[in-house]
Order: structure tokens, then C-alpha cells, then sequence
């Protein structure tokens, strides 16, 4: 399973996501968590110090050996350079696992200790300063989009990943990777009008998307979140004690968790497991080639200097009969 939280900034996605990565953790399922905001936070809201969050190894400083791992053999894949973002695999490319190990894994991934369990957390890297006037967040992101391109999960295995806040999402065809994209919202104009637009410019490609209210303090929130999101509404966290001790540094013990919290996270997993059920890997092909095809005509032919729509293998599906281990 495929999930994304999304939502505008100071919305709670980080906080949301982290919880719902340690219920799932808490539950013994194997989990990749990806840190894909411009904001690095998701190692903290995961437990880890200031020092251990910034020692991540940053996906976007290692994308010549991802994209090298993945095009494996594929003959229509010249070089890690012809590689972009949304290159979309073929006949001969290598295909990631959750389960597995793997050298992506081994450079980009690192073992979080959770109640429970353990989690690979994997992040993007932070914008730094050197960043700022010459390149664009989406570039390390890529890295990202590489992946869940080339992923092929089952039921019972998740990959969770904090998106980057607001509408930036759609700069690229990732937000059509995901089996449930969970958007974050506040019972606010501003929280909802980011649920709108996500909305909306999702409409036309089949995204499974569920609204989790977020600072829900009575009725009168619920009732505008309802008028808002209606069927949309999924679940509702109000204030949690739990929560605050998390965010100084001290959480308890993640049985400790509120009740009504742990049935909203327990909730939102069932939701995301029921689109597994008919998820159409053939659409998830399509639209992957769909945005490849656009991303090179924009701008990717003239970056690499290669027709890039020589790299789509028309007879390959990513799906179930590519499922088994190399």
C-alpha cells in the first residue's frame, strides 16, 4: 500500500503521518517511511534527536546510484543521465521491494526503532542554503518518484510519505502514486480550501483521497468540516496529551495514545486497505507514462538531449506477474 499525507502547512500532516507510521509499526507491519516535505521533520515526529534527523542520508544526494540500481539491464534506459524523474520502468529495469534488501535501501534507508517494531525511514534531504536561486525542491523529490515508480507492493506492506505542503504536489505526476492520500485539514477557510484544490486538480486521475480533520475541538468544527469535505470526512483528531509529550521529546509508550485516537489511526488503515482490493495496476502504468511523456516534451528532451519517449516500454505492466523477486 501506497499512502501520502498531504494539507498546508502547520496543518499536522507530519504529526498524522508519524502516528498513523507507528500504529502500523505497533501492528507488525513492515513500513518505508519517506520524509518528501521541503520542511525535514518526520525523523523528530519518529523519535529521533535534532543531530540523528540531520545524519539522514538525503535520497537527492544519492540519485545517480538510485537511478543507476533501477534501470538495471532495461536496454531502452542508455544511462543514469537520459534518467528523469519520471522515468517509467520496462523489460530489464530493477524493481524495489519493501521487504527486501536492496543497494537503494542500503544508501538511502535507515532503521527507526519503534513500540512494536522497527521502520525504514528514508528522506529527501533538506532545501539548504546552497539550494536557494539555483535549484528546485522538486529535483530532490525526484528521487521519490524514481521509487514508487519502480515499487511493486503488496497488501499488508506500506510505504507512507510526507508530502510537501499545500499544492506543490502537483508539479509532477507523483501524487498519482498513491493508494490513499490522506489530506490533512483543519476546520478553518484556509484548511479546507486546500482540500478543494487538491480536489479538484485530482478529479480527472482516480486519486483515492480521505479528509483527516485535524484540531478538532467540538461540534461546531465537526459540523464545518462535514458542510466542507462531506462524504470526504474521514476520521477526526481532537487535542492529545499524548501528542504534546511527543513534541517535547517525551513520548510515553504508544499504547498510551489516546483511545478515541487510536480508533481514528486503526480507522484509516482499513480505508487504505480497501482500495488495495481493486487497485488497477494497468491504470497505474498508464498514468505513469502519461506524465513521463509530458515531463519530457516540457522539458526533459532538452535537459538530456535524448527523445525520452523511446524509454517507455509499450507491453510492460507493472503488476503482480513482476512481483517476484529477481
Amino acid at each position: 500500500m501506497k499512502i501520502a499525507f498531504v494539507g498546508k502547512g502547520g496543518s499536522g500532516k507530519t504529526t498524522l503521518s508519524s502516528l498513523f507510521i507507528r500504529h502500523l509499526a505497533a501492528a507488525g507491519a513492515p513500513v518505508v517511511a519517506i520524509d518528501a516535505d521541503i520542511n525535514q521533520h518526520l525523523g523528530a515526529a519518529l523519535g529521533l534527536e535534532e543531530s540523528e534527523a540531520a545524519a539522514l542520508p538525503a535520497m537527492g544526494d544519492r540519485l545517480t546510484l538510485i537511478k543507476n540500481y533501477l534501470r538495471g539491464s532495461n536496454p531502452r534506459i542508455t544511462s543514469a543521465e537520459t534518467m528523469i524523474k519520471t522515468t517509467p520502468p520496462g523489460e530489464g529495469s530493477r524493481l524495489l521491494r519493501v521487504c527486501e534488501p536492496n543497494p537503494v535501501y542500503d544508501a538511502c534507508a535507515r532503521p527507526v526503532e519503534l513500540d512494536g517494531g522497527a521502520v525504514r525511514l528514508m528522506v529527501t534531504g533538506p532545501f539548504t542554503d546552497a539550494d536557494l536561486g539555483v535549484a528546485c525542491y522538486h529535483s530532490k523529490t525526484g528521487a521519490v518518484e524514481l521509487c514508487l515508480n519502480h515499487l511493486v507492493d503488496g497488501p499488508d506492506e506500506y510505504v507512507v510519505v510526507d508530502m510537501t505542503a499545500g499544492s506543490d504536489s502537483f508539479a509532477s505526476g507523483m501524487f498519482t502514486r498513491f493508494d490513499m492520500t490522506f489530506l490533512v485539514a483543519e476546520p478553518t477557510r484556509k484548511g479546507v480550501s486546500v482540500y478543494r484544490q487538491y480536489k479538484e486538480y485530482a478529479r480527472d486521475f482516480g486519486v483515492e483521497l480521505k479528509v483527516v480533520g485535524n484540531k478538532v475541538h467540538g461540534e461546531e468544527d465537526l459540523d464545518f468540516l462535514r458542510a466542507e469535505a462531506g462524504d470526504d470526512l474521514l476520521v477526526t483528531v481532537g487535542h492529545s496529551d499524548w501528542v504534546r509529550a511527543m513534541e517535547k521529546g517525551r513520548p510515553p509508550r504508544f499504547e498510551l495514545l489516546e483511545e478515541a485516537n487510536h480508533r481514528a489511526l486503526h480507522r484509516m488503515r482499513e480505508a487504505a486497505d480497501a482500495t488495495y482490493e481493486h487497485r488497477d495496476w494497468e491504470r497505474y502504468t498508464r498514468q505513469m507514462v502519461h506524465f513521463h511523456l509530458k515531463n519530457a516534451q516540457a522539458w526533459g528532451n532538452e535537459r538530456t538531449g535524448a527523445d525520452l519517449a523511446a524509454q517507455v516500454d509499450p507491453s510492460f505492466v507493472l503488476d503482480e506477474s513482476v512481483a517476484a523477486p529477481a
